[in-house]
């Protein structure tokens, strides 16, 4: 495994900078997820990683030794990509052994770790196929054990499951975590645009906005101590309740965040009222969508079991404890509301 050590790193197309001066460090043996909106750098800070983009100023390094001019078969890394990038006249055998064969690996050698990856995958009782005959989870995994069989230091990941359908997604996201708490012995950069993805596999998770990082920390503290107003509403899903004016001012701040599942009906004692104007029924949870009179509806999680039909008059309370209140910057006010004005 290895350590990684982002100093300063920047990354400079033209005159456009993509990565700025990022300072980041990612424990040997973690999974790191990046994630951003599209355009944000985090693909560009992959590749910057692995050696496929040149660093334009700053420092890469693996356990204290720079990478900075290292190609990327001397980093001791495996990519894989959305795109599967398998050879389609050959078994999946032969595509899980070929870096091995141009390694000059050993015929037995190549055979126990292919096996052992396929095992490990659950794929090896497709060995012989081609990838035309495979679906796209299977195809993505052959992609994945390929990888496996060089034994890197550092396994990257390029929005591995962005061609998927989504239950495909799950599933292939599931065989991610197993292997990662599998292979504790390999450093794992995951990438992606899509937040579950980034809650559901990461041990921490780096926020990027514009070539910046916004936030790091586990998934909980994303969730419920975010740093920005960005990452609030980003992380999440339904993202956070964001509400100005008259309600804002009334708990001393500029923007107030709820989250969905932190507002509960009360129609005696509820402070915000406001018509259902559109509902969601996902099966264990229920959404309702209330129009406060302000710019976007505000977004209320029921318990599945509940229904109220569009056109009435709900009132809400939300619960104190987990208001968030930001300032004209978009940063945490951390002070605690006055409870009168809950």
């Amino acid at each position: 495994m290895a350590k990684i050590e982002l100093k300063n790193l920047s990354k400079t197309f033209g005159c456009t900078d993509v990565i700025r001066n990022v300072d980041l460090t990612i424990n040997a043996g973690e999974l790191m997820v990046f994630v951003g909106p599209s355009g944000c750098g985090k693909s560009t800070l992959l590749r910057l990683i692995c050696g496929l983009e040149d660093i334009t100023s700053g420092a890469l390094l693996f356990d204290g030794v720079s990478m900075n001019d290292k190609v990327p078969s001397e980093r001791g890394i495996a990519m894989v990509f959305q795109s599967y990038a398998l050879y389609p006249h050959m078994s999946v055998y032969k595509n899980m052994a070929f870096g091995l064969k141009l390694a000059n690996f050993s015929n037995k050698e190549m055979e126990a770790r292919v096996i052992e990856a396929a095992k490990m995958l659950q794929i090896d009782h497709l060995l012989d196929r081609l990838p035309k005959q495979l679906s796209g989870g299977q195809r993505q995994r052959v992609a994945i054990g390929r990888a496996i069989v060089r034994d890197p230091r550092v396994f990257l990941f390029d929005e591995p499951l962005s061609n998927l359908d989504a239950s495909l997604r799950v599933d292939t996201r599931l065989e991610i975590a197993k292997l990662h708490h599998k292979m504790k012995n390999t450093t794992m950069v995951y990438v992606t645009h899509d937040q579950v993805e980034a809650m559901t596999l990461a041990d921490r998770i780096c926020v990027l906005r514009d070539g910046n990082i916004e936030q790091v920390g586990t998934p909980e503290e994303l969730y419920s101590h975010p740093k920005s107003l960005f990452v609030a509403g980003f992380i999440g899903s339904p993202k956070m309740n964001f509400l100005t004016g008259d309600i804002a001012v009334k708990h001393q701040c500029h923007t107030l965040g709820i989250r969905p599942e932190h507002l509960v009906i009360d129609h005696n004692d509820g402070i915000w009222s406001g018509e259902v104007v559109h509902t969601e029924n996902l099966g264990a949870d229920f959404f309702l969508f209330l129009d406060l009179g302000i710019k976007d509806p505000l977004v209320v999680r029921l318990d599945g079991q509940q229904r109220i039909p569009l056109g009435t008059q709900v009132n809400v309370r939300p619960l104190g404890e987990h208001l968030h209140r930001f300032d004209n910057n978009g940063l945490p006010i951390t002070s605690t509301a006055n409870s009168e004005t809950i």
